[in-house]
Parts: C-alpha cells; sequence; structure tokens
C-alpha cells in the first residue's frame, strides 16, 4: 500500500512539473521587442534604444544575437516572452525579425503572471 501511495504522489508530482505542457496553442500578432529594454522604457520597442548613458543604435538586435530574452507585444500592450525553436540558438530565427510586426502560433502559457509562447516559426506580417 505505501509503494502505491508512493507511486501515485511521484506521478502527480511530474504532472504538476508539466503543467507547461499543458498550455493553450494560440495566434499571437505583434511586434517583436527586446523584452529588457522595453522594461527599462516603454518607449523601446524599434531598433534603436535610449538607454541611461545615451540612443543605443541597433540594441535590440545586439541583445537578441546576445541572446536575450526576446518578446512579442500585442497592439493591448500584452508582452509574451518568445521561447522554443524561435528563441533557440541565440535567437538566429528571431534575428531577422526584431521591431516587424509577426504572428506567431504557439503554446501560451502563464506563469507568476509572466506570459510565454513557445513556437519554432513565425509568420511576417510587416517591416
Amino acid at each position: 500500500m505505501r509503494r502505491f501511495f508512493a507511486g501515485l504522489t511521484a506521478a502527480a508530482f511530474v504532472l504538476a512539473l508539466g503543467a507547461p505542457a499543458f498550455a493553450k496553442t494560440e495566434t499571437v500578432k505583434g511586434q517583436i521587442i527586446d523584452e529588457s529594454c522595453y522594461k527599462m522604457d516603454k518607449s523601446n520597442v524599434g531598433k534603436d534604444h535610449k538607454m541611461p548613458k545615451g540612443d543605443t543604435a541597433d540594441c535590440a538586435v545586439a541583445c537578441a544575437k546576445a541572446g536575450r530574452p526576446m518578446a512579442l507585444l500585442t497592439e493591448d500592450g500584452k508582452v509574451y516572452e518568445i521561447t522554443g525553436g524561435l528563441a533557440a540558438d541565440k535567437n538566429a530565427k528571431i534575428v531577422p525579425h526584431v521591431a516587424h510586426t509577426v504572428e506567431i502560433t504557439g503554446d501560451v502559457s502563464e506563469k507568476d503572471g509572466k506570459m510565454t509562447i513557445a513556437a519554432d516559426s513565425l509568420k511576417m506580417i510587416s517591416r
């Protein structure tokens, strides 16, 4: 009986850790932004950013190439951190689309108020 409960407890623990696996598949449209710089200054949505030491040209592209978290900013102000295959290899698939409006279909999940979208590809909407 103890083994049964131990097994049941272990199974429940594994399911709890796998909660993101139950994410909802959605299509989200928005602009690709550098999440960190956007948090510092909400006007940092293009490639060039306002930084404490002055304006920085192509800041978002440099941050993406360095593997920093990139996000999708929707028209209604929601921010989804991009994960999965799109974020692999230091954002290799994202870099050419920084500051562009795209559509991403992937698994959307929320943890502690932070939204993420895990996907392997995107659809270009506009530059």
